[in-house]
């Protein structure tokens, strides 16, 4: 057997090392069905933010998102809210940004939660999406 195959099978055993990273993942991460159930019962206890490009947003947005491009987080930090869950999202599941902006603002002390599957899982529900928005969504 490989032993990149046996660390694997030995780390797999270990319950209580996958039970803490399935515990992470579920308070550090929101699916698209539950972020739609969230819009309708409690807006106002997050910001929803968009980090794709200015291009990729106006084509297409989730409601409400207001939109931080990853290359500005830095200069926008100080426009969040430390009482809000700042729940952030990019562009598919294979898409880094929102991991990076999501441990950038963890880093900075602002509560945060990733959308599992990004812009690409909430289209692929057919979920409301807002198209051609001009400026009036930047944060």
């Amino acid at each position: 057997m490989h032993k990149n195959h046996e660390e694997i099978c030995k780390l797999t055993k270990n319950t209580g090392k996958a039970e803490d990273f399935f515990k992470s993942m579920l308070a550090f991460t929101v699916g698209p069905d539950r972020l739609k159930h969230m819009m309708e019962k409690q807006l106002e206890e997050y910001t929803l933010v968009d980090v794709r490009e200015y291009d990729d947003y106006i084509k297409g947005h989730i409601p409400f998102a207001v939109h931080v491009p990853f290359d500005q987080l830095e200069e926008q930090m100080v426009q969040f809210s430390k009482d809000k869950v700042n729940i952030v999202y990019s562009y598919s599941p294979f898409c880094q940004l929102a991991k990076k902006a999501a441990y950038h603002l963890a880093s900075e002390g602002y509560p945060v939660r990733e959308l599992l599957g990004g812009f690409k899982a909430w289209k692929k529900r057919d979920f409301d999406i807002v198209e051609n928005e001009s400026d009036n969504y930047q944060v």
